[in-house]
């Protein structure tokens, strides 16, 4: 029997849904764009083939492809058919544990990581509580500036329990923590407890990202456990609105 919680069920904000065939045409569609199989400027199939691909009805492929277009991936053009665009946002699933770096081999050179703040501090109040160690162990607190398109969208305020990542440089925080944790340290993710909030900008928000005006972000807050139930990390990922959308699929458990 397992002793440890089941992620599922700490995963705040997840409701478990069959998905249904349009979220499936959508999926396929963004998995060819993304694995470059479409490049912009390709037409996608019509409705007609898409139709008979998947043996769907007309209304199925179009609330599909309209899914695409507001996310970014296509546009329509009058006469002319469905062409492949530039996502103009980036997807989280709020179902996995994903790093940076996994999104950033799908968008290529458009991202970049800038460390802000990399030090040790002792663990007090709050912090102490969600990790779940004693005031005064040692964590490593970061600061890491996410660039997309050379515009800093997202900050991301870490705190990691030293003694659970031991070895952790500056150099492994600019590429991808979670790579080294699982492929050099051989330590394995399991889950995390996760809450997504808007928030006012703060102090720090108005100096590291490039707002454009806006004065709120999503926050997301992960508190991620390794697979013996071990807290090893609290982050605030404080995202800019206007370039990221967050997706699950939910699933009604009848009663």
């Amino acid at each position: 029997m397992n002793d440890f919680p089941d992620p599922q069920e700490n995963l705040k904000l997840r409701v478990l849904q069959k998905p249904g065939k349009y979220q499936r045409i959508y999926a396929d569609l963004v998995a060819d764009i993304e694995n470059a199989h479409l490049d912009k400027g390709d037409r996608i199939a019509s409705e007609t083939e898409l139709m008979a691909q998947y043996d769907a009805s007309r209304g199925t492929v179009r609330k599909a492809v309209e899914l695409l277009q507001e996310r970014g991936y296509v546009q329509k053009m009058h006469g002319k058919g469905v062409f492949v665009t530039r996502p103009a946002h980036i997807e989280f699933h709020l179902g996995g544990i994903v790093s940076f770096r996994e999104v950033y081999e799908q968008l290529g050179s458009r991202v970049q990581t800038q460390i802000e703040t990399f030090q040790m501090i002792r663990a007090e109040g709050h912090i102490a509580k969600v990790l779940q160690v004693p005031k005064g162990t040692p964590l490593l607190h970061l600061k890491r500036i996410r660039k997309v398109d050379n515009e800093r969208v997202i900050l991301d305020v870490n705190y990691f329990v030293q003694s659970l990542v031991p070895g952790l440089t500056r150099a492994i925080a600019e590429d991808s923590i979670y790579h080294y944790i699982e492929h050099v340290l051989n330590y394995e993710i399991s889950y995390a407890e996760r809450v997504i909030e808007a928030q006012p900008c703060s102090e720090d928000d108005k100096a590291l990202l490039d707002l454009n005006g806006m004065d709120h972000l999503i926050v997301v807050k992960n508190t991620t456990h390794y697979y013996d139930g071990r807290v090893f990390e609290y982050t605030e990922s404080r995202h800019r609105l206007d370039k990221f959308f967050f997706s699950d699929i939910a699933r009604r458990q009848r009663k």
